[in-house]
């Protein structure tokens, strides 16, 4: 690297470097700093000049950081999320103004459930303003909060780390989905049939213990579990090419599955407790304007959800 004190720095550059770090894709980038594709090819080149180093390569998953870019990740990251934090909200947010793109951490089943309210209130209130979400193995939420790559992580989220804000934005119960044409289950599931049938559940992690209906687990029986998946919204589409299957899920989602016509919801026999739907965000961004802007957006979006 040349040295830093003998060869002067733009310091307009580092928005750059964090626009790369966080998106590894130019015209992504550009878009988010309000800038032509040509221009941010322009910036790379110096950074790559003043760092000796190329930073990002293109390979078939996009633009990867090399070595030398992710030792300067942290420093990046924490300089432009200092900047954002201290300096900018000191001017407030204009939503109406504002061509900010939010990003925020959802499961398949947040985004089938969230998303389309929150797109529409986004564009009455904030019509510049666009959205990306992302799915991020728990474990990493939190640092993916801290850095500011995500915005928000929104939904019911095991094992939250320690140390992060939280707003409940409501509850809900689970359903029992089952194959319209397993004849053997009438409008109700009987317990005995429940236990005796085999069970999709899913878990973020992976880990059964941690699947979104554990608590049936604490019913005192134990499943026959068959499948454990990361994604909600296979599910229905396994049931319907395997009617013996059956699976627990939220009952929002359990309502969209019983609209697609090859599953149905009945209630599960068993009393299960409510489970809470929360935002989450890091300490770090409590002040950001626009942050309290996003927070109070989908907290009046979802606060009186009907059940």
């Amino acid at each position: 690297m040349k040295n830093i004190h003998n060869t002067p720095f733009d310091l307009n550059l580092i928005a750059v470097l964090d626009a790369m770090i966080r998106e590894r894709n130019v015209t992504r980038a550009a878009d988010q700093l309000g800038m032509s594709q040509s221009a941010i090819s322009h910036a790379l080149r110096r950074l790559r000049e003043f760092f000796d180093d190329p930073l990002f390569v293109k390979t078939a998953e996009g633009m990867q950081p090399t070595p030398r870019a992710l030792e300067l990740t942290q420093a990046v990251l924490g300089v432009m999320g200092s900047i954002r934090t201290d300096l900018l909200t000191q001017a407030g947010f204009d939503a109406a103004k504002s061509r900010r793109r939010f990003s925020i951490c959802l499961t398949d089943m947040g985004e089938l459930i969230f998303l389309p309210r929150l797109i529409e209130q986004l564009r009455l209130t904030a019509p510049h303003c666009t959205i990306r979400t992302l799915q991020i193995p728990p474990k990493s939420i939190s640092s993916a909060l801290e850095s500011g790559e995500a915005d928000l992580a929104v939904g019911s989220l095991h094992s939250m780390p320690e140390g992060l804000f939280q707003q409940q934005l409501f509850t809900r119960s689970f359903v029992t989905i089952v194959n319209r044409k397993n004849r053997s289950i009438g409008k109700e599931i009987s317990l005995e049939q429940f236990f005796a049938l085999e069970h999709i559940v899913v878990a973020l992690s992976g880990k059964t213990e941690e699947s979104y209906d554990s608590v049936i687990d604490d019913y005192g029986r134990k499943r026959k579990i068959f499948l454990t998946t990361p994604h909600f919204l296979t599910v229905p589409l396994i049931i319907e090419r395997n009617p013996e299957l059956i699976a627990t899920v939220p009952k929002e989602l359990g309502k969209i599955f019983d609209s697609y016509k090859a599953v149905r919801m009945v209630e599960t026999p068993i009393a299960l407790p409510h489970f809470a739907i929360r935002q989450h965000w890091h300490p770090r961004y409590h002040h950001d304007a626009a942050n309290i802007w996003l927070r109070k957006l989908i907290k009046e979006t979802f606060e009186l959800l009907p059940e």
